[in-house]
């Protein structure tokens, strides 16, 4: 990368952090703190929690599409003033009806598709993957602190402190993008990164897709649900007092990430992709059934709670990355925007229906929902086929005569390793779905219609 495209990384991975912080700071410790709250009840706690990701769910996309006409860097101010906003309202209350509200306004600062459209804007092509796995790596590493900070702040400040933090860290973010994100000369509209709507329909009809956003969706549904139960489990079954949970938090989260590492690799290098998935599947699911049997012993509880991180940790990491092979060619950005709002549901039902079913079925009511549906995705994932092992490819074309594309468009799928091609011709674009096993780069060297080849 240049200097240009490090800065606007670095500093588009920091908004994406102090967002992430702000979001999930409180799930650790709001089942504890929020009792205390006026007209406070298990299902109402519930709501809270998950509120943010139905406001998340519904504007994700439509925030990303405005953004084409009003510009990127004013509708992420928009959307951190809302965050921000929302944040300060959950805090200066003791409503619950109130938080609610505030948790809504929170998640309507909906603009994770405007910054990575705003990423793309601002990094070559050929640096887009580098660019996107930076900013992965970083979500990855504040929802893991998140868990850590969160009980840390609600020991010396309370739930209103958590919230005046995540009100502060949205103030952060906005000077962030002021001061170090670089305003684009122009919007570079990348099939790569952003929704489309033309591809919409072939995205949501696709069943191999559609068994990935169930899964996204029953995996923050089934985490969001867990933090209903665990945190009174801590406190008031094994008795670790609210304050100590940050360093229990702290090693089931380091230790579970190292576990799953070899997974990954065994799952990428050996193209085992879909036993991999299973399993952590099953472990995920064998691992939620069994915290209705550690009510007595805080090592029980830790081990069990290690085997479900590492399972999710491995299918957080790992489902992104079978949406992107999955994609049909040009439809990236359109997968990962209807994959973010499944997630984003996952997370309201989650807590929506978790708070309900523990009002009225308490504890083991929300584990077995929960177990019921990571054993529905255990289904669907073990009648999927076996994933492929594509790889997006970016060839930027000369200028060309429009009668042209469609044999440019025949030769480059008799290219081996070719298993798809979507020309853009406004952009002078082929979007090409390849097995690197089978595709050789330098045979695009013969073709004199090829100005520039990256890989995606």
């Amino acid at each position: 990368m240049n200097a240009l495209e490090k800065r606007s990384v670095a500093a588009l991975a920091s908004v994406y952090a102090m967002r992430m912080l702000g979001l999930f700071m409180v799930m650790p410790v709001f089942m504890l703190l929020g009792s205390d709250l006026d007209g406070a009840t298990p299902a109402l706690l519930g709501l809270a929690i998950g509120a943010y990701g139905l406001s998340q769910a519904l504007l994700q996309i439509p925030f990303g599409m405005l953004s084409d006409r009003v510009g990127r860097k004013r509708m992420i101010y928009i959307g951190l003033l809302l965050f921000a906003a929302g944040s300060f309202l959950a805090g200066a209350t003791d409503s619950i009806y109130v938080v609610i509200a505030g948790r809504i306004l929170q998640g309507a600062g909906a603009i994770a598709s405007v910054l990575m459209a705003l990423l793309s804007d601002l990094t070559r092509e050929e640096q887009r993957t580098k660019a996107m796995a930076t900013v992965g790596v970083t979500i990855g590493m504040s929802f893991s602190v998140s868990l850590v900070l969160g009980p840390l702040l609600g020991a010396w400040w309370g739930l209103s402190g958590i919230f005046y933090t995540t009100s502060a860290f949205a103030v952060m973010a906005l000077f962030v993008v002021y001061r170090l994100v670089p305003t684009p000369h122009q919007h570079r509209n990348s099939a790569d990164t952003q929704p489309a709507r033309e591809m919409l329909g072939r995205v949501v009809s696709d069943g191999r897709l559609l068994r990935l956003d169930f899964g996204i969706f029953a995996l923050h549904l089934a985490l969001t649900s867990l933090f209903l139960i665990f945190p009174s489990l801590l406190q008031d079954q094994l008795g670790l007092p609210g304050d100590s949970h940050w360093w229990f938090y702290l090693s089931v989260m380091v230790t579970s990430f190292f576990a799953m590492v070899p997974f990954i690799i065994i799952g990428e290098k050996k193209r085992r992709m879909k036993p991999v998935l299973c399993g952590a599947i099953a472990l995920l699911t064998i691992a939620t059934a069994s915290f209705t049997a550690v009510s007595s012993s805080l090592i029980a509880a830790w081990g069990v709670l290690f085997l479900f991180f590492m399972a999710f940790n491995l299918l957080e990491a790992s489902l992104p990355s079978l949406i992107s092979k999955e994609a049909p060619a040009a439809s990236k950005g359109t997968a990962m925007g209807v994959y973010s709002t499944s997630q984003f549901l996952g997370a309201f039902l989650g807590g929506a229906l978790g708070g309900f079913l523990l009002e009225q079925a308490g504890i083991s009511g929300v584990l077995w929902f929960m177990v019921g549906v990571l054993g529905l995705w255990l289904i669907f994932a073990l009648t999927m086929p076996s994933p492929g092992y594509t790889t997006s490819f970016v060839v930027q074309l000369q200028q060309v005569l429009g009668d042209q594309y469609d044999d440019i468009d025949n030769d480059l799928r008799q290219l081996p390793g070719v298993q798809d091609v979507v020309i853009v011709e406004e952009a002078a674009t082929a979007y090409l779905k390849i097995d690197r096993q089978f595709f050789d780069e330098a045979s695009l060297a013969d073709f004199p219609f090829v100005r520039q080849a990256n890989n995606s």
